[in-house]
């Protein structure tokens, strides 16, 4: 009997990751397809402020979010082994009134600071305009992201998935069509940005809907307080400021130091590395579990197996790619018009030092699933550090180009760094072997 259980939550747990995976690669194909058709519709400086918005909303967002997105499922957990599942919901509103406290001090700090200095900086008569529109609608984008999340802990896993790789660019892909039609295209931004509205109220209406069919239990007082839901969750926002600020700083230089259109071919280029790193994410979300599971008992054996495996895996998968485009770049490049050929170089640069990294398999996911975050936290500031630096430097003289020699610099640091920690302090060779 035991043996048709596990056998069922195997093949549950089977199913379910193949549906993720299925998922998030219709969300990378729409985004490229979306791409696409903004590149070849759209004048590049339109797309390249487009990008700009996109990564402050990203990176702002990740701030006002304060790592709920991922202690949602942390809490659930506790509240499920102690038979108050129902609490969730009240965990999930003291997340709301922390994330619209954030946004409304953002928002507020953003209104204080006078306009000259942002206009200086970018050297855009627009710009401040663009970043209060984009700050007064954070609190709506850190609400949908957080809310995919959420289903997850629900068990609407489907649906998390849905929003996540899918909905989230349908109002943005209608929009956009809209205003080719009525040749209004420089409203594309505001358009990106009140998508976020519509997704936040959907999502929650979805939500709060699959609260009322929960079996509420009555229970005197909450066991997870405010401060409690503040104090786990901001050491994961730092990770995740990190990544972002990896993610965006290159993009804020190249727009203070080039022009709108210089970022969008450069955006056009940091996408097929996400595509690599989708490989990577894929394959450490089969083997974390089992990272925990071997390391928590000492099973190192299995686990040395375990993280070789993962690292020829992710290097073969995403060889193939890799190869593709060192191939063919320029033709892949020339799909979204002719001037992106100029991202060719800093694509070849990214692309060589992200697959390059994909050697180092599982490094991430074991610090994180063996209690190391804290040093993987510092580990990714040092690379923002080292990635700011190198931006500053390089992207005046030599635009582009530098900026992916500081985004490679930046990415082999921290993956050589944390293979070089695990090595001290768990003899584990986590670089692929063949």
């Amino acid at each position: 009997m035991k043996d048709k259980i596990r056998k069922t939550l195997k093949n549950k747990l089977f199913l379910q990751t193949i549906k993720v995976l299925l998922f998030r690669v219709s969300g990378i194909v729409l985004l490229f397809g979306f791409t696409l058709y903004l590149t070849n519709f759209y004048p590049s400086n339109i797309v390249g402020q487009y990008d700009f918005v996109r990564s402050v909303i990203f990176l702002f967002g990740s701030i006002c979010l304060l790592g709920t997105d991922q202690s949602i499922l942390y809490f659930k957990g506790i509240l499920d082994s102690q038979g108050r599942s129902s609490e969730i919901r009240s965990v999930y509103i003291k997340m709301i009134k922390i994330i619209f406290f954030i946004s409304l001090s953002l928002f507020t700090l953003i209104c204080l600071v006078k306009e000259s200095i942002f206009i200086d900086f970018f050297r855009d008569v627009n710009i401040y305009r663009i970043l209060l529109y984009s700050f007064s609608l954070l609190f709506f984008y850190s609400i949908s992201t957080l809310n995919s999340e959420v289903m997850r802990t629900l068990d609407m896993i489907s649906m998390s998935e849905l929003f996540r790789n899918i909905v989230k660019y349908i109002p943005v892909f209608l929009g956009s069509l809209v205003l080719f039609y009525i040749d209004k295209k420089e409203l594309l931004i505001y358009v990106f940005l009140f998508g976020f509205v519509l997704i936040a109220m959907v999502s929650s209406i979805l939500i709060f809907w699959r609260f009322s069919k929960l079996k509420n239990r009555e229970i005197k007082g909450s066991i997870i307080s405010t401060r409690q839901v503040f104090n786990k969750s901001y050491p994961i926002a730092i990770s995740s400021m990190a990544f972002f600020l990896l993610l965006s700083i290159d993009v804020m230089f190249l727009k203070k130091y080039r022009n709108n259109s210089i970022v969008a071919y450069y955006s056009v280029a940091v996408k097929f590395v996400l595509i690599i790193s989708m490989i990577i994410n894929a394959i450490n979300v089969n083997a974390s579990s089992k990272i925990a599971e071997f390391y928590k008992n000492n099973n190192f054996l299995e686990l040395n197996k375990l993280l070789n495996n993962s690292a020829r895996i992710i290097f073969l998968l995403s060889l193939p790619l890799i190869l593709s485009i060192f191939l063919f770049s320029e033709k892949i490049l020339s799909f979204f018009g002719e001037n992106y050929i100029e991202a060719k170089y800093p694509l070849l640069i990214m692309v060589f030092s992200q697959g390059f990294c994909t050697l180092f398999g599982s490094v991430t996911v074991y610090l994180n699933m063996t209690g190391r975050q804290n040093i993987f936290k510092n580990i990714l500031l040092g690379a923002v550090i080292i990635n700011f630096l190198l931006n500053l430097i390089l992207i005046p003289n030599y635009g582009m180009v530098g900026a992916s020699i500081a985004f490679s610099c930046s990415l082999v640091f921290w993956n050589i760094l944390s293979a070089i920690i695990i090595y001290r302090k768990d003899n584990i060779k986590i670089f692929a072997k063949f």
